[in-house]
């Protein structure tokens, strides 16, 4: 599915693993099987199935667990508040919960970092990141627009206390303070698909944290923690469920940060529910699918979009992935009316084709002059592909454009 050279899908590659990473049920000691993406993405949290003498993962859905000895759990208590994982009884539903900790590990694996911790929602693990830094010290942020409406909101409004100062990607290293506690950008940017290169804005936060957006991109097309970056955030609602059934944010990161994570997970009760923890960790078995075959589908329309004579502007990254931006000469509202088959709805990464209007929805929530900033145009419409026919996707968006063309 060689979707760029340099790609963790591409073929052969055995360096999915990351160092000191241990899958879901391998004991530390033994040696772990490398094995190429695809194959990783399949397995991952699940390589202790075969001995538990099941097939499909477990589902743990207890709020509470019982505690033979009081004092050990007394310890234990103690040991999640300050972002550990003890041995022993999970205590509270709220705490952690082995259906999810399956999820982490093998989504921490397939972005090669060491550990990752998983919330209700990504803009849950938005805050609990920003809340993190703060608790160090450091409410002050660096960020790169565009980027997704409601994480510009809540930076821009400092609704957490923090500090943000927006930059342009070559700023970053001007912009740090001694108080500055992350350095946030997404890539591709949400909605204009805009591209940046982790590695050197890792360069310039120097050893300020690094925190990417990967939603886009998915650990398929790009891996920021090999670039540099200390933290790798997901919407997990999007292309990691895959079919638009799940909600759950989650962050890729090292052990340090995962402890300083799941600290504030414990007090602000955002765990990821085990259900969902359980339809994430399978939608990752089908991730480089999803992602290989809609990528294939997006390019080609791109590229037909690009040639349209009711097209003016297409959006669509250098690294692939399954979304387009676009701007219509005529009217992206009577465009959107205009379609039959693609569903008109926010959200993205789903076995279905969706598009929507970011100045009307997404982004609706930052003011024009950070729209402007981020590019952001009223006649941006972004396309999420999903698993359709190339041919009926195009015959829909062709006659939705000839029809907005013919009464512009």
């Amino acid at each position: 599915m060689d979707l760029r050279p340099d790609s963790p899908a591409a073929a052969g590659r055995t360096d999915t693993a990351p160092a000191g990473a241990t899958p879901a049920g391998a004991t530390p000691a033994g040696p772990v099987a490398r094995h190429t993406f695809e194959t990783r993405a399949v397995h991952a949290g699940r390589d202790d199935l075969a001995a538990l003498g099941v097939h499909a993962v477990p589902i743990d859905l207890s709020t509470t667990y019982p505690l033979p000895d009081l004092p050990a759990a007394a310890l234990a208590l103690d040991a999640y508040a300050e972002g550990e994982l003890p041995d022993g009884s999970a205590i509270y539903g709220r705490l952690t919960n082995p259906t999810v900790r399956r999820f982490e590990q093998a989504l921490a694996e397939l972005e090669g970092c060491a550990d990752a911790v998983a919330f209700a929602t990504g803009m849950a693990a938005v805050t609990a990141c920003l809340l993190a830094a703060a608790a160090r010290g450091r409410r002050h942020v660096v960020a790169v627009r565009p980027l997704y409406g409601t994480t510009d909101h809540l930076l821009s409004g400092g609704l957490l206390g923090n500090e943000v100062t927006w930059v342009e990607p070559d700023g970053v290293a001007r912009a740090l303070r001694p108080d500055t506690g992350l350095v946030m950008v997404e890539t591709p940017a949400n909605p204009t698909l805009a591209e940046l290169d982790p590695a050197e804005l890792a360069a310039q936060a120097g050893e300020i944290p690094l925190l990417v957006d990967n939603t886009f991109a998915t650990p398929v097309l790009q891996r920021p923690a090999t670039s540099g970056a200390r933290l790798v955030l997901h919407s997990a609602t999007k292309f990691l469920g895959g079919h638009g059934d799940v909600l759950g944010g989650v962050v890729a990161c090292d052990a340090d940060w995962a402890k300083s994570l799941r600290q504030i997970r414990f007090a602000t009760g955002a765990l990821l529910h085990p259900l969902a923890g359980y339809l994430l960790l399978r939608g990752l078995a089908t991730l480089p699918i999803r992602v290989a075959r809609a990528s294939a589908t997006a390019a080609a329309l791109a590229a037909r979009l690009a040639a349209h004579p009711a097209v003016a502007r297409v959006h669509y990254p250098s690294i692939g992935g399954a979304l387009v931006a676009f701007e219509p000469t005529g009217d992206p509202m009577r465009l959107v009316g205009a379609l039959r088959l693609i569903t008109p709805a926010v959200s993205l990464g789903g076995v279905d084709t969706l598009i929507q209007h970011p100045a009307s929805l997404t982004h609706r929530v930052i003011d024009d002059a950070a729209r402007a900033e981020g590019d952001i145009g009223p006649r941006l419409l972004r396309l999420s592909i999903g698993l359709e026919h190339e041919a009926d996707l195009w015959a829909d968006l062709s006659a939705a454009l000839d029809r907005t063309n013919d009464s512009a």
